[in-house]
């Protein structure tokens, strides 16, 4: 398949969870794409908060929002996003868990801005090279293909017809696919090579550094990249360990997407990409405390609060926990 080639997204089914072919899609193939999965009201309040904020802001390509929509963030619609049970059950389908086994470790409001020309800047954002994104997520390598252990998803804001900036994926087809060989360490970061970014400074440095990755990645990687056509909405469910890339946007341009990442709760050589969530309690705002207070005991679990069966818990620990936030439910930590 060529670079032009597209992959349009799927209906959740009608209960709001994954369907078994998406399931299918991302355990064998590496990813997803989806609609319906976050309800339209709330993708429209995430959208007004986020062109509230970055449409006002200087054209940039860097990553994340400057801390202004890392969870807990001050928009309710961002955090609610965050939590939504059903994208908790999407991810509980996938990794085949409960909320009491994985957790949440990265939750952030990207913006990205369409230029009319390039900045010959080799960390440049704008035409990403192919990669993977496990080296800056976790200080090992992912684990065998059939048993991954977090999940990373796009959550797209903007509609791909109005913007482009479309992001690539390379579908695993199975076992023996070259494009996916073991371990996967053929991208500028890993195993000796200079961390790049841009694609054409990328691939420039391997032709001259690494002329078998060069080759590798030209036959087996851009030759056979696909992009996904999003609209507000759309989510792209994937792994650490999908090659992918993002392309550039119209000149002008603006496009807003929320990426999050979970992880096998075991899997602790998986970083948590923000400041830990109990460092915005001092915020006069109160947004995590009144999270915590209000969240269902699975949100909860996602953000690493005890478990209900955790050993944690005793008549002292609840007492001193309910008395810390006011209003909240103890019932369900009671018995533990």
């Amino acid at each position: 398949m060529n670079a032009t080639s597209r992959i349009n997204p799927s209906p959740v089914a009608p209960t709001g969870a994954l369907t078994a072919q998406q399931i299918d899609s991302w355990r064998v193939h590496g990813f997803a794409l989806v609609d319906g999965l976050i309800p339209a009201e709330l993708i429209e309040r995430a959208q007004h908060d986020a062109l509230d904020h970055f449409g006002a802001q200087q054209a940039s390509t860097d990553f994340g929002s400057g801390g202004s929509f890392v969870f807990p963030s001050e928009s309710k619609s961002v955090n609610d996003i965050t939590l939504h049970p059903r994208l908790l059950g999407a991810v509980g389908q996938l990794l085949n868990a409960s909320t009491e086994t994985f957790r949440l470790t990265q939750a952030d409001l990207w913006a990205k801005y369409g230029r009319s020309a390039s900045s010959n800047d080799p960390y440049d954002n704008d035409d990403q090279r192919i990669h993977v994104d496990y080296p800056n997520h976790s200080l090992t390598h992912p684990p065998p293909w059939d048993s991954p252990d977090a999940v990373e998803m796009i959550i797209y804001l903007s509609d791909v017809d109005q913007c482009e900036g479309a992001t690539r994926v390379v579908p695993r087809t199975g076992d023996d696919d070259p494009a996916y060989p073991w371990p996967i360490i053929g991208t500028p970061g890993v195993a000796g090579l200079q961390w790049m970014n841009d694609r054409v400074s990328s691939e420039q440095y391997l032709n001259q550094a690494a002329p078998p990755i060069a080759s590798f990645r030209a036959d087996h990687l851009y030759s056979r990249e696909q992009a996904v056509r999003y609209r507000p909405g759309t989510v792209l469910l994937y792994r650490h360990d999908t090659w992918h890339r993002g392309t550039p946007l119209k000149p002008g341009a603006l496009r807003v997407v929320m990426n999050l990442t979970f992880r096998d709760v075991a899997s602790e050589w998986i970083s948590t990409l923000h400041q830990g969530w109990a460092w915005s309690m001092y915020r006069r705002t109160a947004t995590m405390e009144q999270i915590i207070t209000n969240s269902s005991v699975e949100q909860r679990n996602v953000l690493g609060f005890p478990i209900p069966a955790s050993r944690y818990w005793n008549d002292a620990t609840v007492d001193a926990v309910k008395a810390r936030y006011p209003g909240i439910d103890m019932t369900p930590y009671e018995a533990g």
